[in-house]
């Protein structure tokens, strides 16, 4: 039994391919390295280097390698971009998992994991936000994600698969054994932005709007520990495996972080006082996004060891030294 993870070289795959082979599991990687990185994967680990969006080669690696579940990590995460380019991302984000979904139903793959967003919450009316909560998305990557869920949930009931779909809230932080981490040099994640700034990698870090309705003004977000979060993907796998029904679950801690708070948070465990400067609000940020997670502790018994902004911090500065270490981390 193999479970084959699209995406596994990016940053959260690489933290689940590592999950899963501690965890003594059957693991191939397919990812067309456009932002993941070759070692960022265990070496024992095959990689097959490709598009998720080739039908023709999804089967080939399907049946080389037995595959038995697939969680799909691949896709295209940023906001801002979503608004420049929406084609590129119902392109890639969701005509893409369609393929992946055929897939797995020609070759009566029965377990299907899908990486999603809180993004398909928009500006949500109650915070924390619950699982059955509108979904409303203000950007073409909420709605490319949602469109996904749809597709995943029509083709679960047409065809009898089983699937769990995970909202992501912030991600952040690296392995705590560091083998792999936030890897993406063009920072996209406020907590490595603030690292870079906090390191000289980068000479000040922006704040996009600070007229929020918020208790500082700037926005609050559900920062959840990446190796948390990956360990959430191997509770649903086993959850599926022992007969559980198709379900969606939100993944983050249940509290947020302002901007100023991370900012401050990155000041403290660094040392640094960096530079920052404030800028206008950007399009598709809501003011505040905070899971209701009482579900995945429920339903999984997923019980999350670093729930603490400090921690993830200190996790990603030391990443962050590691790459400077290697040469390898040049900021724009």
């Amino acid at each position: 039994m193999t479970i084959l993870v699209t995406g596994g070289a990016g940053y959260i795959g690489s933290h689940l391919v590592h999950e899963l082979v501690d965890a003594g599991e059957r693991v191939a990687v397919l990812d067309n390295l456009s932002t993941g990185f070759s070692h960022a994967i265990p070496d024992n680990v095959p990689l097959v280097v490709g598009d998720c969006g080739d039908p023709e080669l999804l089967s080939e690696v399907i049946d080389a390698h037995k595959v038995t579940a697939i969680i799909h990590f691949a896709g295209s995460i940023v906001v801002p971009e979503s608004i420049e380019r929406p084609l590129h991302y119902y392109l890639n984000n969701t005509a893409h998992t369609r393929t992946v979904i055929e897939a797995a139903v020609k070759h009566a793959i029965r377990h299907f994991i899908f990486s999603s967003t809180a993004a398909v919450y928009g500006h949500p009316v109650e915070v924390p936000v619950a699982e059955d909560a509108t979904t409303q998305p203000i950007s073409p990557y909420g709605r490319s994600k949602l469109m996904s869920e749809l597709m995943l949930a029509d083709a679960a009931f047409a065809h009898g698969l089983k699937f769990a779909v995970l909202r992501y809230f912030n991600v952040a932080g690296a392995d705590p054994r560091m083998r792999t981490g936030q890897s993406t040099p063009v920072a996209t994640h406020l907590i490595k932005i603030a690292v870079q700034a906090a390191l000289g990698l980068r000479p000040k870090m922006q704040i996009f709007g600070t007229d929020y309705p918020t208790p500082d003004g700037t926005c609050i977000r559900d920062y959840i520990h990446v190796t948390d979060l990956a360990r959430g993907h191997v509770d649903a796998l086993r959850y599926l495996r022992n007969g559980g029904e198709s379900v969606t679950l939100n993944c983050g801690y249940g509290r947020g972080a302002s901007v100023y708070e991370v900012i401050e948070a990155v000041n403290r465990n660094s040392g640094v006082d960096f530079s920052v400067e404030t800028a206008a609000r950007r399009l598709g940020d809501p003011a505040a996004l905070i899971a209701a997670s009482d579900r995945a502790r429920t339903v999984l018994g997923w019980r999350p060891q670093f729930d603490n902004l400090d921690i993830i911090v200190r996790h990603a500065l030391a990443w962050e030294k590691i790459l400077m270490s290697r040469g390898v981390d040049k900021s724009s």
